[in-house]
């Protein structure tokens, strides 16, 4: 099979690496790719993944069997629905579905409409009224830019000041058009928890579950980032709360093959859940596999990601069965300094091929690139994703920041407790 996998990003390399290792693949394609997936896929350097009509022309010219879309933008700009009104197998819903991750409103309704739990919220289009609502759910409080805004439109405010300010700051523009609408929501307390679903047909197949470190600094500090590190599975989530999680994820995927979606959801639904003391609630739907939770859930996956992808895609949900390897996998995000804020790039990076000979370790490439000499060079905010297996939790994450220390670029940042609460327990949180 030819495959093409749209995105540059650490997901998209994780992506590329699994559907390398079946044997049903052929020649395998990263548009644009980044300076790691060249490893495992041939870049196409320039095909714009949000012009389905691109993708398309290459698709033809290169008799492409599936399309795996990796990050939002392709999504919610309706690149699958091009590629699918061609007769392409496409991995990733149409621009429908991709509204619950495109907007956060959408999103909200959708879970109000079919019963599933979530925080209270008001969505608003003007300053006053979503000040005033600010105030009428004191702080701490959260705000949300309503679109797309790379995983840095959501500001947790302790202070009514600070809520106040993420508003204008929406309001003025700092999120272009994203923050042309406003989501204002009680804030929820709790540990958090992702929880993907391979989605087909209307039924959900869950994946394993992993926990997500936004904030930029140790111990939950700084502003949010795209996500610092991750691990699974998560060892606090309960089985009642796993069950509920699950149900949850099966209500939705249900719905999204039903009116008013003209068609069944096909991709992977994202569950952003926070673990409250009345239960699990949804903070967010993504329409795509995250990043980083790809980085630990696919190296655990043992069943081939391209029979999945393709029931997926062609819409057999009962072909699906997935199998799940026992050990824990971490994964620490090495980052520019200045993340993420404004930063630098082409810093020359080396010790990787030092970190991946290492036992039970990945390292999966997020902003990198190659310079004029051939030298890995950094090329983003999220550089590296570090990625380590082991037998216990412990094992997995020594080993993760064994690999860090090898590698070196100048500038480079990260988290020096990626999964150290879970370690400790769920009074952690409390």
């Amino acid at each position: 099979m030819n495959i093409l996998v749209l995105g540059g990003g650490g997901r998209e390399h994780a992506i590329a690496w699994a559907l390398a290792k079946s044997p049903r693949t052929d020649n395998l394609y990263a548009a644009p790719g980044n300076g790691g997936t060249d490893s495992v896929a041939q870049n196409v350097a320039g095909l714009n993944a949000e012009d389905g009509q691109a993708v398309l022309e290459f698709v033809k010219g290169n008799a492409i069997d599936l399309v795996v879309i990796g990050p939002e933008a392709p999504l919610v700009a309706g690149v699958a629905d091009v590629l699918r009104e061609a007769g392409v197998a496409v991995f990733g819903p149409d621009a429908q579905g991709a509204q619950l991750e495109g907007s956060k409103t959408y999103s909200k309704e959708f879970m109000q409409a079919n019963g599933i739990p979530t925080a209270r919220y008001g969505s608003f289009t003007e300053l006053e009224p979503a000040l005033e609502y600010v105030h009428e759910l004191g702080a701490p409080v959260v705000v949300k830019a309503d679109g797309l805004a790379a995983g840095k439109g959501v500001v947790v405010a302790d202070t009514i000041e600070v809520a106040e300010d993420a508003v204008r700051s929406c309001f003025d523009g700092a999120f272009g058009s994203a923050g042309s609408k406003v989501l204002v929501e009680e804030c929820l307390t709790g540990p958090e928890c992702s929880l993907l679903a391979f989605v087909s047909g209307g039924k959900a197949h869950c994946m394993a579950t992993a926990q997500d470190h936004k904030r930029a600094f140790d111990g939950d500090r700084g502003p949010n980032t795209g996500g610092m590190g991750v691990y699974s599975p998560v060892p606090i989530v309960t089985d009642k709360e796993l069950a509920d999680m699950t149900h949850m994820m099966k209500v939705a995927a249900a719905a999204t093959a039903r009116e008013p979606f003209k068609n069944d959801y096909r991709g992977v639904l994202y569950g952003g859940f926070m673990l409250t003391p009345e239960g699990p609630k949804v903070l967010e739907y993504n329409a795509r596999f995250g990043d980083p939770e790809t980085q630990v859930v696919l190296p655990r996956l043992k069943t081939d990601l391209v029979d999945v992808m393709m029931a997926v895609a062609e819409g057999r949900p009962d072909d699906i069965e997935l199998e799940w390897d026992d050990q824990w996998a971490v994964c620490v995000v090495l980052a520019s300094a200045g993340y993420p804020g404004k930063y630098e790039k082409g810093k020359v990076i080396l010790g990787v091929e030092d970190a991946e000979v290492m036992d039970g370790v990945t390292v999966f490439h997020a902003g990198t690139a190659r310079n004029a000499d051939g030298e890995l060079v950094t090329a983003g905010g999220r550089v590296l994703n570090v990625v380590a297996l082991g037998k216990t939790f412990d094992e997995a994450r020594e080993k993760a920041y064994e690999a860090c220390d090898v590698i070196n670029f100048e500038g480079k940042q990260l988290r020096s407790d990626i999964g150290a609460k879970a370690a400790a327990g769920r009074g952690t949180w409390e």
